[in-house]
């Protein structure tokens, strides 16, 4: 007679309901946090590459292409104070190769967002006033019109050392900008892109000078 064998396993049809532990749930990183990794973890890279750029390689548009790109992934993860430093960067280098209409709108964005934070807005007069300048170096009239809508939307603005500068530039007298440049430099020092910009505006000033003799 023929043996039936056995199987040597058995299946078994009981679902297993026991759920994992509510912490460990909770250490389970969701699509989003990932994500959010990933944005970080590019912006980093692209900033590296731009450090190279700019420090080693001496290639400022492309050192701009990359701070441009981790601008962006920042944005993704809604890191708006870092992706804020980044558009900084290329606004500054932006106003340095001449491309003053992007300078200006960084400028302007970056100083919009800030104005409403309590932490940050007294930064926006720095970048209304960076504004400003490259707008003194495009068109006087401009320049009169963005100065005149940066103290109505941050009336802090109007008394700001910077706001009087300004003001003094729009009087197109390079001696009258002179004195007063000295005087803002001896309670700020001038960084070297303040530098330059005023220098430049010097130069328009006393091209509009020779222009009335």
């Amino acid at each position: 007679m023929l043996s039936v064998r056995r199987p040597d396993f058995t299946c078994s049809f009981r679902i297993n309901t026991i759920r994992p532990p509510a912490t460990s749930m909770r250490e389970t990183p969701s699509r989003r946090q990932i994500h959010k990794v990933r944005f970080t973890i590019a912006a980093k890279h692209h900033i590296t590459i731009a450090e190279v750029y700019e420090s080693e390689l001496v290639d400022i548009e492309k050192a701009i292409a990359h701070y441009e790109q981790a601008a962006d992934y920042y944005k993704g993860e809604e890191s708006n104070s870092s992706a804020n430093k980044c558009l900084l960067k290329v606004a500054s280098y932006s106003a340095q190769l001449e491309q003053y209409p992007k300078a200006i709108e960084i400028y302007e964005q970056v100083g919009s967002n800030t104005m409403d934070n309590p932490l940050l807005k007294y930064s926006a007069k720095e970048y209304f006033f960076k504004a400003s300048l490259c707008h003194f170096i495009v068109d006087e009239l401009n320049a009169k019109l963005a100065i005149g809508k940066y103290e109505e939307m941050f009336p802090a603005f109007s008394d700001s050392r910077e706001c009087k500068l300004l003001k003094v530039c729009d009087n197109r007298k390079s001696r009258t900008v002179f004195i007063q440049v000295k005087e803002f430099d001896s309670i700020s020092r001038l960084d070297q892109w303040l530098t330059t910009m005023l220098l430049r505006i010097k130069k328009t000033i006393q091209g509009d000078e020779g222009d009335l003799k």
